[in-house]
């Protein structure tokens, strides 16, 4: 057999052993390491057209009149009611998304049916235009709405325009992004753990409280983060069912978009303000809470 190779390597003019598989790891490598000119050509026009818009928003704006623009008494109102709301956002999304990704980690040996249709009600808000999602809203808590007609005409309570509108416009919006990030660190966890403690004498509650939460803790801290950003920048659902009150529901992406009627500046101001903490997010997940990306 030896022999055989060996002439083998003679007639064809093949180096065997090391060399060849050098030789070959080389023109592999040089063959999968480079793309063809027009995917690189392609490429690189769909990253200038993610990347140029945000370029000329740096470039155009007012930068020595930024201090003055963002400390005006409208901008702060809708900064401290944007934060607020987004936070408050964020805290009823993880009551109500930890619970829910749960269930949808577990739905795997579910009937395929009952299953595609879960993933496809947390999914909908991802892919549904927010003012539809606004519409809804309405349609199901204002003062003629399914359930808005029984507050109001039991409690007294109205929600449209107020700023618990905003928080649930926004818990609609950002809910998904929490709910798919605690879903796949609950699929990525290592369910040997969670048996252990359930073969100790741990109840379903104990092992979720005391085994499972720890162990997604950077999945449900990367959601957070995720839904606070999206929250804060929520337009559409959250005008089409709050409106825009001053200090009530108007908050910064209302404000920027109203802004660019009178003060093109200012609404500069505000959108570089949006811009600087959504980068500082991507920054703050990179590599830490997403496991598998790198940066």
């Amino acid at each position: 057999m030896a022999g055989r190779a060996a002439s083998a390597g003679r007639v064809t003019g093949r180096v065997p052993g090391r060399a060849g598989g050098r030789a070959a790891g080389r023109i592999t490598g040089r063959a999968t390491g480079r793309l063809a000119w027009p995917v690189t050509a392609v490429a690189v026009l769909a990253l200038a057209v993610l990347v140029l818009p945000l370029v000329a928003l740096v470039a155009r704006a007012p930068w020595a009149e930024l201090p003055e623009l963002l400390a005006r008494e409208s901008v702060l109102q809708a900064l401290v009611l944007s934060f607020v709301t987004a936070t408050a956002a964020t805290g009823l999304c993880l009551v109500l998304g930890v619970p829910l990704a749960t269930l949808l980690a577990r739905a795997a040996d579910w009937p395929t049916v009952p299953r595609r249709l879960l993933r496809a009600a947390v999914t909908v808000p991802l892919v549904l235009p927010p003012v539809v999602g606004g519409i809804a809203l309405l349609m199901l808590l204002g003062r003629r709405g399914l359930v808005g007609s029984v507050l109001e005409d039991w409690f007294g309570v109205t929600v449209p325009f107020t700023s618990g509108a905003v928080v649930l416009a926004q818990v609609f919006v950002s809910l998904p992004f929490l709910v798919f990030a605690v879903e796949g660190a609950l699929r990525s966890a290592d369910r040997r753990t969670e048996g252990a403690a359930a073969t100790l004498g741990a109840s379903r509650w104990q092992v979720f409280r005391h085994v499972t939460l720890p162990l997604v803790a950077p999945g449900v801290a990367a959601g957070a983060v995720l839904c606070f950003s999206r929250a804060l920048g929520e337009f559409g659902a959250t005008i089409t069912f709050a409106g825009s009150l001053p200090g009530v529901t108007r908050t910064l992406p209302i404000a920027s978009y109203l802004a660019m009627q009178s003060d093109p500046d200012e609404a500069v101001a505000l959108a570089l303000l949006l811009l600087a903490v959504s980068v500082a997010v991507l920054l703050g997940l990179r590599d830490r809470w997403l496991p598998g990306v790198r940066g």
